[in-house]
C-alpha cells in the first residue's frame, strides 16, 4: 500500500470510526474490498483520461472525418461537372448541336486529334477516270434536333468516319465505334454545290463535249431524306450554265454551228418507265438488232440556251413520284434519269452523252414494317435495282477491251443504262449522300459500304497480275514452239531418224495445244464458278435478313393478337369492339401472308442459285 492509500483508509474509516483503535488489514478486510473496488475503477477512467490521442478512438474518428472530407470533396466535384454540362449542353444548343453532352464531347475530343490528317481536294485531272466515287454529309436537320440527335459523322478529306455511339457492358459507360472509309473525294457540311460540282460532274461535262461519242454519269445515291435530290438539283443547274458556255467559247469540239442540245427526262417507277416532260406517258423498252437499247415514245427537247433547259428540267422534277414513308416525308419512290444528248446537227450523229441518275432512298426492312403492300413492293424493287447497279458500276471499272461480263440485265435501271456500262468511253461518278444524325449511323454505313465496294481495287489488281501472268506464259510458249521448230528444220535436213523424232514433236505439240486450250477453258469455268459463289453469299445474307426481319415483326404481331385476345373476351365487349377486332385481324392475317410469302420468294430464288452454282461446280471439276 501506498501512503496515499493509507492515509485514505484512514481518513473513511480510522478517523471516522471510534471503536477502531488498530488499523488492521487482514481484520478489517470488509471495509477494506470496497475501497479496493473503487480505487480500481477510479484507476481505470484516470487511465482512460490519459491515453493519447494516437490512441484506438481518435484514430477512428480521425478516418470518419476523412471519409466525410473525401465525400465532401467528390459532391463538390459532381456539382461542377454538372454545372459544366449544363452550360456546355446550353452552348451546344445554342450552335443547333442537341444531343448527348457526352457523346459530343468524344466526337469532338477525336476531331481534335485527327483534324491534321485533312487535305485539300487536288485539281480535276486532265484524263477523267472511269470510275469517282465522293461523299457529301448534309446539316443536321430541324427533325434531327428535335430527336436531340447530335452529329456523328467526320469528314477529313479523302476521309469519312462514323462515330456510332455505343454502351459498355455495366449499361453506363459510354464509348465511340469509330469506321474509316476512304473515298475519291468527302465533302462535309461547310462545302457548297459549287465546290461539290467543280470536282464531280465538270469533269465529265469537258468529256463529253469532245464529241468523241463519249458516255458520261452522275448518280446521286443515299438513305431517303440524306439530300440526293437536293444535290442533284444543284448538278443540274451548273450543268446547264457550263454545258452551254463550253459550247458558246467553241474551245471544244461540239461547237454551237456543229452541235445540237436536246434532253429527255424519265422515270422507273414500279417496273414501268414514264415519260415526266410528256404527261407521265408509259414508254416501252425495246433491243434493236445491234443490241441498242430504244426507248420506244421518249421525247427529246431541244434546249438553245441554258434558261429553256433548266424549265424542261423543272418540268420534270415537278412530275416526279413521291410519298411520304417512316424516314422521309417527301421520299422519291422512283429513279429519274435526266439525259443529255449532243448531237451533229447535219446527220444527227451522237457526239456525246450524260445522263444524271437522282436514284430512289434506300431503305432497310426495319423502316419497312409499316408499310402497305405497294410501298413494300416499291422498297423491295428499289433495293434490287440498287443491287444491280453496284455490280454494275464494279464490272465497269474492271473489265477490259469489254471481256468482262456487265450485268445490265439484271434490272431495268441497268438495262436502260447499257450504253453506260458498256461503252469504251464509260465514264461514272458517284455522290454518296449521308445523314449526320446518330440515329441514322446505320444507315450511313451501309451507303458507305456499298460506295466503297464500288470503288474496291483489289479486283482489278488481281485481275492485272493476272493478265500479265498469263501474257508471259503464252509468250514463253510461244518461244519454246519456236526453238523447236527450228531445231527440227535442222534435224530433217541431217537423218531420216530425226524425221521420226521431229513428227513425234509435232504430236506433242498439238497434245500441249490441246492441254493448254483445256486449261483456258478450266479457268473460264472457275471464274464463272467464283461468281456463282458471290452471287449465293450476297443471296444468303439478304436470305438471313429478310428472315430475321420477319421473326421479328411476327413477333409483334403475335404480342398484338394476345392484347386483342384478352381485350374481345371481356364480358363488356361490344359489337363496334368486336368488328373493330375482326378487321384488326384479317390484316394482321394478310400481313402474315405477305410476310410468308416475299420469304418464299428469297428462298425460291437461293435455291435456284444453289442449284445453278452445283451445276457449275460438277462441270468445273470434272473439266
Amino acid at each position: 500500500w501506498t501512503t496515499d492509500d493509507i492515509a485514505k483508509l484512514k481518513h473513511c474509516w480510522f478517523d471516522n470510526d471510534p471503536s477502531i483503535t488498530r488499523f488492521d488489514p487482514f481484520q478489517h478486510r470488509h471495509l477494506i474490498t470496497p475501497f479496493i473496488k473503487h480505487s480500481h475503477r477510479s484507476n481505470i477512467s484516470t487511465m482512460n483520461r490519459r491515453i493519447p490521442a494516437s490512441g484506438r478512438k481518435d484514430a477512428t474518428r480521425i478516418r470518419i472525418e476523412k471519409m466525410e472530407a473525401e465525400r465532401q470533396e467528390r459532391r463538390r466535384a459532381m456539382q461542377e461537372r454538372k454545372q459544366t454540362k449544363r452550360v456546355e449542353g446550353e452552348r451546344q444548343r445554342a450552335l443547333g448541336n442537341p444531343g448527348d453532352i457526352d457523346f459530343i464531347g468524344l466526337v469532338q475530343t477525336w476531331r481534335d486529334t485527327h483534324e491534321t490528317q485533312a487535305r485539300d481536294h487536288a485539281i480535276a485531272a486532265s484524263q477523267v477516270p472511269k470510275i469517282c466515287i465522293c461523299v457529301r454529309k448534309r446539316p443536321i436537320s430541324e427533325k434531327e434536333r428535335e430527336k436531340k440527335d447530335h452529329d456523328s459523322i467526320t469528314c477529313y478529306h479523302p476521309h469519312v468516319t462514323v462515330h456510332n455511339a455505343k454502351l459498355k457492358v455495366d449499361g453506363i459507360t459510354k464509348y465511340l465505334d469509330h469506321t474509316t472509309f476512304r473515298f475519291d473525294h468527302a465533302f462535309d457540311e461547310t462545302m457548297n454545290d459549287e465546290v461539290i460540282y467543280e470536282h464531280s460532274a465538270n469533269p465529265l461535262v469537258d468529256f463529253i463535249c469532245e464529241g468523241t461519242g463519249g458516255r458520261a454519269t452522275v448518280f446521286a445515291y443515299g438513305q431517303t431524306g440524306s439530300g440526293k435530290t437536293y444535290t442533284m438539283e444543284g448538278i443540274q443547274s451548273r450543268v446547264a450554265e457550263d454545258l452551254f458556255r463550253t459550247i458558246l467559247s467553241g474551245r471544244k469540239p461540239c461547237s454551237e454551228e456543229t452541235t445540237q442540245i436536246s434532253v429527255a427526262y424519265f422515270e422507273i417507277y414500279g417496273g414501268y418507265v414514264q415519260d415526266l416532260l410528256n404527261e407521265r406517258k408509259k414508254l416501252k423498252v425495246l433491243e434493236d438488232a445491234k443490241g441498242e437499247i430504244v426507248v420506244t415514245g421518249l421525247k427529246e427537247f431541244e434546249a438553245t440556251d441554258a434558261d429553256q433547259f433548266l424549265d424542261l428540267i423543272s418540268t420534270g422534277n415537278r412530275s416526279r413520284t413521291t410519298c411520304s414513308t417512316e424516314a422521309n416525308d417527301t421520299s422519291s419512290r422512283s429513279h429519274a434519269i435526266c439525259q443529255i444528248m449532243l448531237r451533229d446537227y447535219e446527220t444527227g450523229k451522237l457526239r456525246g452523252k450524260l445522263s444524271l441518275v437522282d436514284l430512289a432512298g434506300s431503305e432497310r426492312g426495319g423502316d419497312t414494317k409499316s408499310h402497305n403492300t405497294q410501298r413494300r413492293t416499291e422498297s423491295a424493287e428499289i433495293n434490287t435495282s440498287l443491287l444491280a447497279l453496284k455490280e454494275c458500276i464494279r464490272a465497269l471499272g474492271v473489265k477490259k477491251d469489254g471481256t468482262k461480263h456487265v450485268p445490265y440485265r439484271a434490272s431495268k435501271l441497268t438495262l436502260l443504262l447499257k450504253d453506260c456500262f458498256t461503252s469504251k468511253q464509260a465514264r461514272t461518278t458517284m455522290i454518296a449522300t449521308v445523314s449526320p444524325g446518330a440515329s441514322s449511323a446505320d444507315h450511313t454505313l451501309n451507303t458507305l459500304r456499298y460506295a466503297d465496294r464500288i470503288k474496291e481495287q483489289k479486283i482489278v489488281i488481281d485481275s492485272s497480275e493476272l493478265n500479265i501472268k498469263t501474257t508471259l506464259g503464252v509468250m514463253d510458249q510461244v518461244k519454246e514452239e519456236k526453238v523447236a521448230i527450228d531445231s527440227s528444220k535442222q534435224t530433217i535436213k541431217s537423218t531420216p531418224d530425226t524425221l521420226r523424232k521431229s513428227a513425234s514433236s509435232s504430236i506433242k505439240k498439238k497434245k500441249q495445244l490441246a492441254s493448254s486450250m483445256k486449261a483456258a477453258q478450266k479457268k473460264k469455268d472457275e471464274e464463272e464458278w467464283r461468281q456463282a459463289a458471290q452471287a449465293i453469299f450476297e443471296q444468303e445474307e439478304d436470305l438471313l435478313n429478310t428472315h430475321m426481319s420477319n421473326i421479328s415483326e411476327s413477333a409483334q404481331l403475335l404480342t398484338e393478337e394476345g392484347r386483342m385476345l384478352q381485350q374481345v373476351q371481356q364480358e363488356d365487349v361490344t359489337d363496334d369492339e368486336i368488328e373493330a377486332y375482326a378487321t384488326r385481324l384479317e390484316e394482321i392475317i394478310e400481313r402474315k401472308t405477305d410476310l410468308v410469302e416475299h420469304l418464299e420468294e428469297k428462298m425460291a430464288s437461293f435455291r435456284q442459285t444453289l442449284k445453278h452454282e452445283e451445276e457449275l461446280s460438277k462441270r468445273f471439276t470434272i473439266s
